[in-house]
């Protein structure tokens, strides 16, 4: 009998990436990437500085055309000219900034731009009962109250605040770039559930991260760039951080994982 494990692996992608390749003038910031992001598990996109994270998932989220290649979503190409695309597909992207409201409370940033109307008003008893669920369904249990202002949370509250919002979108891949930078252990630790949480519901995840420990709390996957070039990608139980670091830095790793299992290397 399969498990459930087993369905995950052998279902067709959400995200397939063939060959994608972006430059800026004479810098070559992707070369011919191929990656696949499988349905309803969290991938993590592992590389130093200036080694393409940001470029791949801008690309994703409709901010930069690649000059060739091409995205698959759910098996067929796709052309994401604009964030709206994307959007319009199911993508949500998460930058460090958050792109949250500090002046509204949580539930107007949940809606912002969404908001229901109902004889020609603002539905309040509406949006608060959804905001109040999307929360209590993804445990979010620290806010004081959901009509307290954005600018009075922590930086976990705030990035919780922000995944609340993609999941009443009813998006199927959120995108979340360092999505622990700057927060304290106990933040950190509330963020790492809320991915898990996330998955756990079926939604497809990616994070762009350089803290390895978050990396493998949270990440089924990791893929691993090297100015450019998808070096390696294999499960995180297949991976150790000394691996890790070694294809971060040099593009090749010359060791093995913990389980005697190297990473799948790119060509």
């Amino acid at each position: 009998m399969s498990t459930e494990a087993d369905l995950l692996t052998n279902q067709q992608p959400l995200v397939q990436l063939r060959g994608l390749t972006k430059s800026f003038g004479a810098v070559r910031a992707l070369t011919r990437v191929d990656l696949d992001i499988p349905v309803g598990q969290v991938t993590a996109l592992a590389g130093d500085n200036g080694a393409g994270k940001s470029v791949l998932i801008k690309t994703l989220s409709g901010l930069w055309p690649p000059d060739s290649g091409e995205i698959l979503w759910q098996g067929h190409p796709v052309h994401l000219h604009s964030p709206k695309d994307a959007e319009h597909l199911g993508i949500t992207t998460i930058y460090q900034d958050l792109a949250l409201c500090d002046n509204l409370d949580i539930v107007q940033n949940m809606f912002l731009g969404h908001e229901p109307l109902r004889f020609g008003a603002l539905d309040e008893p509406t949006m608060e009962l959804a905001a109040r669920k999307t929360l209590e369904d993804l445990k979010v249990t620290t806010v004081r109250s959901i009509r307290q202002p954005v600018a009075s949370l922590s930086g976990g509250q705030r990035q919780s605040v922000a995944v609340a919002k993609a999941v009443m979108s009813k998006t199927q891949l959120v995108i979340m770039d360092e999505p622990t930078a700057a927060l304290g252990v106990a933040q950190t630790e509330m963020v790492l559930g809320l991915i898990k949480r996330l998955a756990g519901q079926g939604v497809t995840v990616l994070i762009v991260s350089h803290n390895l420990n978050d990396v493998f709390a949270v990440a089924d996957r990791i893929a691993i760039l090297h100015l450019g070039h998808l070096v390696a990608v294999g499960p995180a139980s297949s991976l150790d951080s000394q691996v890790v670091v070694d294809f971060m830095t040099t593009g090749r790793s010359t060791r093995v994982s913990g389980n005697g299992h190297a990473a799948e290397a790119q060509s």
